[in-house]
């Protein structure tokens, strides 16, 4: 398993596939979850974010990684940020096939120590109810349960978990 900073066309070419089979998971939970999706992401919505993605998550205030397992792409997360010294977590993602690898884990490690290491003094986050493995997952890292950060509609605000993560100083 490695977990490295997109470089170049096919990087990001392979981080983008891992994003749209995302968004494809995602509406495929059905009911509100998929409702929530099909609102925050309208298909033009998404595709404008897929093409602007190096520039929406560029290093110093974003970045992104991709996990590969034997050079074969299978996951994906990225940060940007949220407001001064606030990064946030969007798009984690590990494909089927590379679930229990430890490709999810290694790369939210990855993506706090980046957010560390750029200067950011908390993380916010936020999942999907029905995606308990990646709660399980933010809990076990250390990410605390909050409430929303961000306005919404209570429709959506009530279907979805928030996480935050302080970032000690210990540079």
């Amino acid at each position: 398993m490695t977990i490295e900073d997109p470089q170049g066309p096919e990087a990001l070419d392979a981080v983008r596939a891992l994003c749209w089979d995302y968004l494809d998971v995602l509406r495929g939970l059905g009911g509100i979850d998929a409702e929530i999706v099909t609102q925050a992401y309208p298909p033009e919505k998404y595709a404008a974010i897929m093409e602007n993605l190096a520039l929406e998550h560029a290093p110093p205030a974003g970045g992104i990684r991709l996990a590969r397992l034997n050079g074969r792409p299978v996951g994906c997360g990225m940060f940007h940020t949220l407001a001064p010294g606030t990064a946030e977590i969007k798009r984690v993602y590990v494909a089927p096939a590379a679930r229990g690898t430890g490709a999810g884990r290694a790369l939210m490690e990855e993506l706090i120590a980046t957010c560390r290491a750029s200067g950011f003094e908390r993380i916010l986050m936020d999942t999907g109810r029905p995606l308990v493995a990646a709660q399980r997952l933010y809990d076990a890292l250390g990410f605390r349960r909050r409430g929303p950060y961000q306005e919404m509609p209570g429709w959506v605000r009530d279907n979805l978990i928030y996480f935050e993560m302080e970032l000690a100083d210990d540079r």
